[in-house]
């Protein structure tokens, strides 16, 4: 028998997040996740946008200061609607950090370098023990605990259980708790480019039809300015993408980009995700709280889905540093409950609005697409939408 505070199952980038976060104030933590202990270096240049509030959170976790220096700063947020009868530019609107309170809107970094960074702060922290290479296979919430078998045979106790697993979390569905899932016939294509023009630290949104297609800012590769690119298109489209050789690939998006940044060179392996979006009827259950896309899945359309999950964490962390200060159990329904009052409305709004935005980048019929026109040039010049989008942008 193992006891300890909080029991994370999912050790991602999210999952390590909490088990930092959590353990930051003074809870033991226990991490398990199926994967080896070797990640390796790979040749995987995939990135994640952290924005600042959740910046916020990994600076209380201790480990912003690792991460930061191995991304690139987001300044500027474009959004170019190409839709008209030519592949031209016909509306780019420019969202500037210096118009937030922060001066920037985040930070893009490499998925690679945010796991190796949070992997070394929790071998330093001697109330983490990360268990590689096991699963929870069981699970019961009771008043006094939470008890989780693992694959290994130990049976863990913890006042607190958090799913950090995955969209096919098995916690929640030890728990019961039911979820609803929609997908679109549309795919999302990711890589990395090398281009002659600069990036200036702004990331690119470009909407024809089919999804948007983005360039988000990463440091120089091998002395070029470098981008990582998610292309989200029909499937169909997405699997041709897929398919092509790099020189092709790359002729490609530079014609798809409308050569804004000059030609562009693919310079890593590319990976393919069909896009759904995903939510719970609950968040919580006896001794049990859903986190990360465990509790949500979304498109990848401004960086929400990580920082949705980092919010998730900062609220949990919140209510139990207020439970452990005033003595209090921090997996008690009461505080579960009070988490999931605080997280299911806004998680339900946010995947809604991600999934109506989605829906809109793919239009097809040119009627649809001059009303998104229509709706980008308001916001656009719009005082009251602009400060709007710009909050929306930051992750409020």
């Amino acid at each position: 028998m193992i006891e300890t505070d909080i029991l994370i199952a999912g050790g991602g980038i999210a999952g390590m997040s909490a088990a930092a976060r959590f353990a930051a104030d003074g809870h033991r933590i226990m991490i398990v996740d199926p994967a080896p202990a070797d990640i390796g270096e790979g040749t995987d240049l995939r990135t994640t946008a952290f924005l600042q509030p959740g910046i916020e959170t990994l600076k209380k976790a201790g480990v912003w200061d690792a991460i930061k220096p191995t991304g690139a700063e987001l300044r500027v947020m474009r959004i170019v609607d190409a839709g008209g009868n030519e592949l031209a530019p016909r509306e780019t609107a420019d969202f500037d950090g210096a118009e937030t309170t922060q001066g920037f809107f985040g930070w893009n970094v490499s998925n690679k370098a945010a796991r190796v960074s949070l992997m070394a702060k929790l071998e330093t922290l001697s109330n983490v023990d990360f268990r590689f290479s096991t699963t929870v296979t069981g699970f019961t919430g009771t008043a006094r605990y939470g008890e989780a078998t693992l694959s290994g045979g130990e049976t863990v106790r913890a006042k607190l259980v958090v799913a950090a697993d995955g969209r096919n979390s098995s916690l929640r569905e030890f728990a019961g708790i039911k979820h609803r899932r929609w997908a679109y016939d549309q795919s999302a294509l990711v890589f990395v480019v090398t281009h002659d023009k600069p990036h200036d630290n702004i990331s690119t949104e470009i909407h024809r039809t089919g999804g948007p297609l983005t360039l988000v800012p990463m440091p120089d590769l091998d002395g070029k300015p470098c981008s990582s690119v998610v292309w989200m298109t029909p499937a169909d489209r997405a699997r041709q993408l897929y398919n092509m050789d790099d020189a092709t690939l790359s002729a490609e998006i530079t014609h798809d980009t409308m050569s804004m940044f000059g030609p562009l060179t693919v310079a890593s392996p590319r990976a393919i995700w069909p896009m759904i979006s995903q939510v719970p009827s609950r968040l919580i259950s006896a001794r049990l709280a859903l986190v990360a896309e465990a509790a949500h899945v979304v498109p990848p359309i401004g960086a929400q889905g990580l920082n949705m999950s980092l919010h998730d964490i900062e609220t949990l962390a919140d209510l139990m540093a207020k439970a452990k200060l005033k003595g209090d159990d921090i997996g008690a329904t009461t505080l579960l409950k009070s988490y999931e009052r605080k997280q299911l409305p806004k998680t339900l709004a946010r995947v809604g609005g991600i999934d109506l935005l989605n829906r809109a980048s793919m239009f097809e019929p040119r009627t649809l697409r001059d009303l998104r026109y229509a709706g980008l040039t308001a916001i656009n010049r719009i005082g009251p939408l602009r400060k709007l989008a710009i909050k929306v942008g930051v992750g409020k």
